[in-house]
């Protein structure tokens, strides 16, 4: 499944990934400034958290709540490792194991530890303002 979209439509597209996913495991495959993040802080806002969404570049992983205070799940930026034993070392089988929504930046630095029912995302940066995205 693919969708063209701008940064104003972030909510729909947001939505619809929403919808479509096979997996609350969700793995963001796109180069640097492609909007991994920004699209990522659209999903946590849809699913009902009002948390401040950044990137979690030098602490690997922020976690985010309902406003309930009811874990909504974790956002990973692996970019920073350089193997995938760091990965391990932070608890990332605690974390999948969860049951929460897992948003992964980089998840080709840890291939083997991906789970089998992850949802792939790709984001390709059409122009400077236009990305493609396909669920895979």
């Amino acid at each position: 499944m693919e969708f063209i979209y701008t940064e104003s439509e972030l909510d729909d597209i947001a939505k619809k990934i929403i919808k479509s996913s096979s997996s609350k495991t969700l793995a963001f495959y796109a180069p640097m400034g492609a909007g991994k993040t920004t699209l990522i802080k659209a999903l946590i806002k849809e699913l009902g958290s009002s948390d401040n969404v950044s990137s979690p570049t030098f602490g690997l992983v922020n976690e985010y709540a309902l406003a309930s205070g009811e874990l909504l799940g974790y956002h990973f930026d692996f970019y920073r490792l350089d193997n995938e034993e760091e990965a391990m070392d932070i608890g990332l089988d605690d974390y999948l194991a969860s049951g929460g929504w897992i948003f992964m930046e980089w998840p080709e630095k840890i291939p083997s530890l991906l789970p089998n029912d992850v949802q792939n995302i790709k984001i390709e940066i059409l122009d400077e303002e236009t990305r493609k995205l396909t669920l895979a």
